[in-house]
């Protein structure tokens, strides 16, 4: 018995392949979104515990040297023989291949690169020649020399090898720059301020620091494939509503021949399982060519922001693909629950009930409204209370799930007073009949709220950024021409050449620190007008440039203020001296700490730090004939050498490509939005027909019927719009006074750009108008004898 009922349910898809293929499609899309999106994250993820297992980030205290130099070998020598377990390392860049040589002998287990890949030879890699290990682009990048074994577990973009090698690759002999301290040290030593006293201990941290700094874009990232998601969630959960509707006959019949509710339920469930596997691993297959496709994207993102490097290459990993089969199921089984739950408690004769779908939204109003009441009202308390990343989105969430719970109600009290204020009978019959289509249309229309609020929402988001960033690079990059000089003889020599030609010569210099438990870097700046006149101050004390000046007064970005909770008037340590807090300046874009001082305080605190980069300021007129007189009389190479336009058309293209990533995401789940409002229109066609034939027999023409359907769609279009703005707008405040603040520390402001907004309800109304052609098409080809059937049977 069991396979004639399965085969009678599994029968109602044969007859209804469009709504098969309604609930496949919908629900392969929202898995490919949501899969897509993982499968960045995992690659980013690997990308970073690869990074840190290199040099053990994470895992083993470091040593470094408190003015971030490099430190001599000799260095390295005295703790050993003092009976420090260290193990030295040395790493740069050479043809944008970052290096890192490691002392494998001395380095904690699991950390020398011997280890990486079978069959490797410690005689070879030790041997003068040496070996280097990375991934094949990597080494294809590097000179001739070295034997080169492809490692795919090393980080990418990076290269591993003797330390030895390493430091002739970069033409430092003697030089490290830090010292991986061995978690096992003996029980008596020499203290660390007694041999090397410059050095200072940087203690182990769980994970990568890289992956904590780029948590919140991640984040960001999963945010928006959940939105996705959701809204593809919204088509599936309607055409099972529809299917489950449609067959309630068939479910009255099977229960009146014997069948128990139990087993039918089983089979029913089991059924949906069945289609929710194949659907998620087609939306697994789609997710992966999104993943491929945005990953270069959101690489170059990555490393402009942060300077972490992703791979560009997609792997096939299983904590991506198991958890988008794990989502399509999940989603099936929420998207059905109200289904199931109805059929439950469904009396054994209600099934033939005519519009129960309707009646049924109809009782369930009144709890829809309440439950969106309450996620509004919590939305607004997180709005006053929100301070963390966890408490924004939460707020993202209840105001976007109440919006879309109370869309219909809104919709519907609209529908009601037009319907009162008409006059026409045919006015007053589309108005009602509108209303009455609500309950089918409600979940796309929903869909279409959610993916036109995210649209607003994020756009606002990112427009406000671009003008603040536009607006904060114009104050920051005042320097006409930037220089970097190749070493110190030559800046000490540049700077004396550069002094009777310009206006001003800037140094660009700064040391990493810890202010407040937080890295920081310290910031050196020469007094000169340029700071004064062009860094906007968010809170200062009076004359606050002046203290600065005085060599006793410091300025803070606002990240290190946000995190670390100073303010002006605070006290801050730095290297032993004291420093009071004056002033908080924005730095947009910038994701540490940053503390600003004057050069000459600077120097007492760092003296062997020495400025390589220089901001020259001279009449913009004579910025060609200075790169000129660079090129020829000090012999600068062009790359050397950048004016202030390069430097800020550089800094937008990071940015630009910072969202490329959002904005696809947006324009899918706009796409998947109107997929959604075809898919109800097609699905309510069929149950369309006996409530439209008493109107044609009545004396409208089938093609009045379908322009009737057609305006329908697009006003309810511009109705969910309407609801979609405001919604979108308090979205967009969201993410920029409460998640931007905790995901990198700094607030924006709001703009508003109506223009954009505009465009964007016609884009809606154009796929509604584009979702709706279609069944108003085919409506008005309707054959009369459907029509007149109508009117033949118990409807």
């Amino acid at each position: 018995m069991t396979r004639t009922v399965f085969s009678a349910l599994l029968s109602h898809w044969w007859r209804n392949p469009l709504q098969l293929f309604t609930l496949l499609a919908g629900l392969a899309l929202a898995t490919a979104l949501w899969s897509g999106v993982q499968a960045i994250n995992a690659e980013a993820a690997a990308s970073y515990d690869a990074a840190a297992a290199t040099l053990g980030e994470g895992s083993y205290d470091q040593l470094t040297r408190s003015d971030g130099q490099p430190m001599d070998q000799a260095t390295y020598v005295a703790l050993r023989r003092a009976g420090w377990l260290v193990s030295p390392v040395v790493e740069g860049r050479l043809d944008g291949v970052r290096i890192v040589g490691l002392d494998p002998l001395t380095a904690p287990g699991g950390l020398g690169p011997v280890e990486v890949t079978e069959g490797a030879d410690i005689g070879q890699f030790l041997s003068g020649q040496g070996q280097v290990f990375g991934r094949a682009d990597a080494l294809a990048a590097l000179p001739d020399g070295p034997a080169q074994v492809d490692s795919p577990d090393v980080a990418p973009g990076t290269v591993i090898t003797d330390i030895g090698v390493a430091q002739r690759l970069l033409d430092r002999p003697g030089q490290i720059d830090r010292l991986i301290v061995a978690p096992v040290q003996p029980v008596t030593q020499a203290p660390l301020d007694t041999i090397a006293p410059d050095l200072t201990r940087q203690v182990a941290q769980s994970g990568s620091d890289v992956g904590r700094l780029t948590d919140s874009f991640h984040l960001n990232l999963t945010a928006f494939g959940l939105l996705s998601f959701a809204v593809g969630i919204f088509i599936v959960n309607g055409a099972i509503g529809l299917a489950f509707e449609q067959r309630r006959p068939v479910v009255r019949t099977l229960r009146a021949l014997g069948v128990p509710l139990r087993r039918l339920m089983v089979l029913m469930a089991a059924e949906l399982a069945v289609l929710a596997l194949v659907a998620g691993a087609v939306g697994v297959a789609l997710g992966y060519v999104v993943a491929s496709l945005l990953l270069p994207d959101v690489a170059a993102t990555l490393q402009g922001l942060y300077g972490a490097t992703v791979s560009g290459e997609l792997q096939l990993r299983p904590s991506w693909w198991l958890s988008g089969l794990g989502v399509a199921l999940g989603g099936t089984a929420m998207a059905a629950a109200a289904a199931f739950w109805r059929l439950a408690h469904l009396p054994l004769l209600a099934g033939a009930a005519p519009r129960a779908l309707t009646m049924a939204a109809g009782r369930s109003a009144r709890v829809q409204g309440a439950l969106a009441a309450v996620l509004l009202v919590a939305a607004g308390v997180l709005a006053l209370t929100a301070g963390s990343l966890t408490a924004g989105f939460a707020l993202l969430a209840t105001l976007l799930i109440g919006a879309a719970l109370a869309l219909p109600l809104i919709l519907d009290r609209v529908l009601a007073l037009a319907e009162r204020l008409s006059t026409g009978v045919r006015a007053r019959w589309f108005w009602a009949d509108t209303r009455q289509q609500l309950p089918g249309l409600s979940l796309a229309l929903a869909a279409l709220l959610l993916a036109m609020a995210a649209n607003v929402g994020v756009s606002t988001m990112v427009s406000s950024f671009r003008l603040t960033f536009t607006g904060f690079l114009d104050q920051r990059l005042a320097s006409e021409l930037y220089v970097t000089a190749e070493d110190a003889a030559q800046a000490d020599a540049l700077q004396t050449w550069l002094a009777p030609r310009v206006r001003a010569v800037l140094p660009i210099q700064s040391a990493p620190a810890e202010v407040a438990g937080l890295p920081t870097e310290v910031f050196g700046a020469r007094d000169d007008a340029t700071y004064r006149d062009n860094w906007a101050l968010l809170s200062s004390s009076p004359d606050a440039w002046d203290a600065v000046a005085g060599g006793t007064a410091i300025l803070i970005n606002e990240q290190l203020s946000r995190r670390s909770g100073l303010a002006v008037g605070d006290v801050v340590p730095l290297v032993g001296r004291d420093f009071t807090i004056v002033g908080v300046y924005g730095d947009y874009g910038n994701p540490i700490g940053q503390v600003f001082m004057t050069e000459d305080a600077f120097l007492t605190l760092y003296p062997d730090v020495t400025p390589l980069q220089f901001g020259l300021r001279l009449p913009s007129a004579g910025v060609p004939a200075l790169q000129q007189a660079l090129a020829d009389d000090v012999g600068l190479p062009p790359t050397a050498v950048i004016d202030q336009a390069g430097i800020k058309q550089f800094s937008l293209d990071v940015f630009n490509r910072t969202f490329t990533v959002t904005t696809a995401l947006n324009i899918l789940t706009l796409t998947v939005a109107g997929f959604a409002i075809l898919m109800s229109l097609l699905t309510l066609a069929a149950l369309r027909v006996p409530q439209l034939a008493p109107a044609w027999a009545m004396g409208l023409t089938r093609r009045e019927l379908g322009l009737l359907e057609l305006i329908r769609a697009v006003l309810l279009a511009v109705l969910t719009a309407a609801v979609a703005l405001p919604l979108g707008l308090a979205l967009a405040w969201a993410l920029l006074a409460i998640v931007n603040v905790a995901a990198f520390g700094w607030r924006l402001p709001m703009f508003l750009f109506p223009l954009d907004y505009l465009r964007l309800g016609g884009f809606a109304l154009v796929a509604a108008a584009l979702a709706a052609l279609w069944p108003a098409w085919r409506l008005a080809r309707t054959p009369p004898a459907d029509l007149l059937k109508v009117f033949s049977n118990e409807r």
